[in-house]
């Protein structure tokens, strides 16, 4: 059984979250919900928590071109080979809503803001996926006037945004996507929205040619698919079994303008000739506005959310986990703190997990923020001592007095993610080859679709489950 612990307050509502390279928690919001003047103008919509010391850095937002902070409310992030996070989109107008075309680099050492070209199109609610070529993916999203953009566009260093002819399917904002091992994309179904704009499951190819249309391949077979409205779904563990779980949501109550959350559970082998969602072991609480976070034990920790949609008094829900190899879950410690709506969650180098946010009404901000510590913590756990890092398709030597009882060596990519939404976080095996008695030999894959290039933890596991403190690699 895990713990629950209030560590101290973010100075703004963490309605981004990235763990960056350097360890550290980065917080993002712009506006945050809020669109008075002096939200609109504040100069300080993002921050840097140093979860060791205790200590908040605000860097300043770039400015529009009236001189004012733009308005980074509601974006989309990913992380980019060399670590700085990307950011695209964002809040140009407030009810009705219309987005920006902004596109901006957080840098995890000078820890500042940097402008990119913007985008072709505004995006408010946006999807960033990373490609395993290093580039990135944009879909969705309301445009400069508020409409559904259609028109995905892709982000290289080298050229900026290029445009794609319009897809097919309306895509809904933050549809859940996932970077497949054959670099194809899977949506699965979950999204911020009821019944994701009538867009099912499906599998999109994206040619290398911007001119060519993306092409999409319906995967049937999803129970209650109307209630997609704040789901979450994890590339489950390890990523080379390329099975897809989505969890929870919400559903339009006849007669209401509120969502009430569901239990539902699915699950999608994408590795299959014809992949389909079957049906997996419900959620012991209905809960839409969740998050879902990999362990470094090979689990799936559920936490955040309400019973009904932006209800904290439906929230306080026990955390739960499953695990993937017995397909079961257990009902684990509850959180003190209530989070619906524009909570986030994610996993720290230590293997415990950050819970932050919660905006039920405007004007009503979480600022606490929490600590799970999962039932690891305060085992006695493995200790990597060095890492020899060969790259892509070749060996990975860990110094390690622990070695002979090491089960798993695993590449944990940290979290980018928001309303529900997380195209990073990803758990890639890597065997274990060889073993001395103070030295661990492994393979890293050679597939960058598997592995995007990038910053990850490298944690390793023993027999009984318990993973060590994560070190810091690089993919290039």
């Amino acid at each position: 059984m895990g713990s629950w612990q209030y560590v101290t307050s973010a100075p703004i509502l963490p309605i981004h979250a990235g763990l960056l390279s350097s360890g550290k928690v980065f917080f993002f919001a712009g506006s945050g919900n809020d669109k008075s003047p002096t939200a609109l103008t504040t100069p300080n919509g993002s921050v840097v928590w140093d979860v060791n010391a205790g200590t908040f850095y605000q860097p300043l937002t770039p400015l529009n071109g009236s001189g004012q902070p733009l308005d980074l409310f509601c974006a989309g992030q990913v992380f980019q080979p060399q670590g700085q996070l990307l950011v695209a989109g964002g809040t140009l107008q407030y009810d009705p809503f219309h987005g920006l075309s902004t596109t901006l680099l957080f840098d995890p050492g000078t820890q500042q803001w940097s402008t990119r070209p913007s985008m072709n199109f505004g995006r408010w609610y946006p999807t960033l996926v990373n490609l395993g070529n290093g580039r990135t993916l944009a879909v969705s999203g309301l445009d400069v006037n508020g409409a559904l953009c259609v028109q995905p566009e892709i982000y290289a260093s080298t050229f900026g945004w290029k445009a794609y002819p319009r897809t097919t399917s309306p895509f809904p904002m933050y549809s859940n996507l996932f970077l497949l091992s054959d670099g194809r994309i899977f949506f699965s179904g979950a999204c911020y929205g009821n019944n994701a704009n009538g867009v099912s499951p499906r599998i999109l190819t994206v040619p290398s040619q911007q001119s060519k249309p993306i092409t999409e391949t319906p995967v049937p077979g999803l129970l209650s698919a109307p209630a997609s409205n704040q789901a979450t779904s994890v590339l489950l563990p390890p990523a080379q079994d390329q099975r897809v779980m989505i969890m929870g949501g919400g559903m339009a109550i006849t007669g209401s303008s509120t969502d009430m959350a569901v239990n539902r559970v699915a699950i999608a082998n994408l590795s299959a000739p014809n992949p389909t969602y079957t049906a997996a072991p419900s959620l012991n609480r209905a809960r839409m506005h969740l998050g879902a976070v990999l362990l470094p034990d090979r689990t799936v920790l559920v936490c955040n959310g309400s019973g009904m949609e932006e209800d904290t008094t439906t929230s306080m829900l026990p955390a739960e986990i499953y695990n993937p190899a017995t397909n079961t879950w257990t009902v684990d410690a509850a959180p003190t703190v209530p989070r619906v709506y524009h909570s986030v969650a994610l996993l720290l180098p230590d293997g415990r997990v950050v819970t932050a946010g919660g905006n039920p009404n405007r004007g009503q901000n979480e600022l606490r923020l929490e600590i799970y510590s999962p039932w690891y913590i305060g085992q006695p756990r493995p200790v990597v001592q060095t890492v020899q890092n060969g790259g892509y398709g070749k060996s990975l030597t860990i110094q390690t007095p622990q070695a002979s009882n090491i089960k798993w060596v695993s590449l944990i990519r940290p979290s980018a993610n928001t309303h529900s939404c997380d195209t990073e976080q990803r758990l890639v095996d890597v065997p274990i080859s060889g073993k001395t008695s103070t030295s661990l030999t492994a393979s890293i894959t050679s597939n960058r679709n598997l592995a995007p290039p990038g910053w990850y933890m490298l944690f390793i596991t023993d027999t009984s489950g318990v993973p060590s403190v994560a070190t810091w690699v690089q993919l290039t």
